[in-house]
């Protein structure tokens, strides 16, 4: 049992995730002029799939650089955006997800990979999801992937009043040891706001 928990962990970090973020992005159907907000970057995977796909825009990729995670420096994701050719269009910003320094409907999508259950309470993880949709503008569009708390992110983004609010299991290429580790997608969209 051990070996094929190996197994998944193995395609999930080297091939599985990439995969499943490919098709979600693709399914945001971007037209390449996109201002998007990466919470909890990291070295950058979702970032620069986000930079590639949007020339004509920005992706900014948010994090607080902690030692937990091995190779999780300003630095690596610098380099490795050089390595895609996206530098032009990439910033990196040192900040908490709980307390964003953007202003309101700054940005058309939001996305977040394995991030937000970092934070270590139900409430800085409810604030963090709060200011993520804080900074969507009206009708941009949210994608927060996470091990645990979806349900609880989804209400959140109900309170908040965004629409189309989902919730869904991405699949076993994104176990992280098998179908006790899955990784579940909150998806939502911004209401688009009276004028």
């Amino acid at each position: 049992m051990m070996l094929v928990g190996a197994a998944f962990f193995a395609h999930t970090t080297s091939r599985g995730k990439f995969l499943v973020w490919d098709e979600e992005l693709d399914r945001l159907g971007l037209t390449g002029n996109e201002r998007v907000l990466d919470l909890g970057c990291g070295r950058g995977l979702v970032l620069l799939k986000a930079a590639a796909r949007v020339p004509g825009g920005h992706a900014t990729g948010l994090d607080l650089w902690t030692a937990d995670q091995s190779g999780n420096t300003p630095e690596a994701t610098s380099a490795n955006a050089a390595a895609e050719g996206v530098t032009g269009r990439v910033t990196l910003v040192t900040a908490d997800m709980r307390d964003l320094p953007f202003a309101d409907a700054e940005f058309d999508v939001v996305v977040s990979s394995l991030a937000v259950h970092n934070i270590p309470d139900d409430e800085g993880r409810a604030l963090a999801v709060r200011e993520a949709f804080r900074v969507l503008k009206p009708g941009g569009r949210l994608r927060l992937a996470d091990f645990r708390n979806a349900r609880r992110y989804a209400a959140v983004l109900r309170e908040c009043g965004a629409a189309d609010v989902e919730v869904y299991d991405l699949g076993w290429r994104f176990w992280y040891g098998g179908p006790h580790a899955r990784t579940t997608m909150v998806a939502a969209t911004a209401v688009r706001r009276e004028t």
